[in-house]
């Protein structure tokens, strides 16, 4: 009996993950100039030290599954008007201009195959979606560092889009990246499948669980069997490293993707509760009980300005 129920909580677990759909709404569309200066350009002529547009900082957003597509324009998004990380990316760009901050969003098939219906069969998988996500973004912070000398960076993501950025502010941390770890400001990811207590810095409230990708990795084999391609990876190797005091890990309690039990047994018995507790995921821009005294991502916009304000 006890094996079903494992099976059922999994399930749950990479429901919740797949989901990254965050029903937010408020505000007009998202800000931006899409004429702006893009990996595409050429970079700095041989006796310019870096091209006039480059910024001062770099403020890279990576959203969460069901939120980008491939196609998506980096400079105003609209793949998914109600995309979460919009909440933190439109006023940044309210604040400040392109030539200073230059704010982009990476473009990628952001999904997670199901093979419950018909329609998630054509999904592509969580493993491609994420390696394409990864690669494009790490494709935009190479071109800026090599091109750009003197910008600095901020990445953050939300769901899937907050694994990609947790892998590369690992990469960025033990000196696996084209960004050097002084060059980087800080790292948010919000609702990390691949979170660690003690790992990176919790603005919030403490939490019991981790990451549904450390909770799951020792049941691949049945994750396998219900959504092919979808890898749990378990912990990142080797932390954050050199930016471990500016990796932010923020994580809504009982959100299961960032918050799920550490054990097989509560892993079944909470399978019910885990299901309901879905909505946690999706209630970051206004949940209180994540960070006491404010919202995800008043959190997010305010710290960002005081990193990017001290520059």
């Amino acid at each position: 009996m006890r094996k079903p129920l494992l099976v059922g909580a999994v399930i749950v677990v990479l429901a919740l993950i797949g989901l990254g759909y965050f029903q937010w709404r408020g505000g007009e569309g998202p800000l931006g100039d899409s004429t702006s200066p893009t990996a595409e350009q050429p970079g700095a002529l041989p006796w310019s030290s870096e091209p006039d547009w480059c910024p001062a900082v770099q403020v890279v957003s990576i959203p969460g599954t069901w939120e980008s597509a491939q196609t998506d324009d980096p400079f105003n998004p609209q793949a998914n008007p109600y995309s979460f990380m919009l909440s933190i990316t439109r006023p940044l760009q309210e604040a400040y201009p392109i030539d200073h901050v230059r704010v982009w969003t990476t473009p990628y098939t952001a999904q997670f195959r199901n093979i419950q219906t018909e329609r998630g069969r054509a999904e592509m998988t969580y493993n491609d979606s994420r390696a394409e996500g990864t690669a494009r973004t790490n494709g935009e912070l190479a071109f800026i560092a090599d091109t750009c000398p003197s910008t600095k960076f901020i990445i953050a993501g939300f769901s899937q889009g907050a694994v990609i950025a947790g892998d590369i502010a690992n990469q960025i941390g033990t000196r696996n990246h084209a960004v050097a770890p002084e060059r980087l400001l800080g790292a948010v990811m919000i609702a990390d499948g691949r979170r660690e207590n003690g790992v990176g810095i919790n603005p919030g409230v403490e939490l019991p669980g981790v990451g549904a990708e450390i909770a799951l990795q020792p049941f691949n084999q049945i994750v396998q069997a219900v959504t092919p391609g979808a890898t749990m990876t378990g912990p990142r190797p080797g932390g954050f490293g050199e930016v471990a005091d500016r990796a932010f890990q923020i994580c809504a309690p009982n959100d299961s993707v960032c918050d799920a039990p550490q054990d097989a047994g509560t892993l079944v018995a909470r399978a019910g509760d885990l299901l309901l507790a879905n909505g946690n995921h999706a209630q970051y821009a206004s949940n209180p009980a994540v960070i006491p005294g404010t919202t995800t991502p008043e959190w997010v916009v305010q710290w960002a300005r005081g990193v990017i304000d001290a520059q």
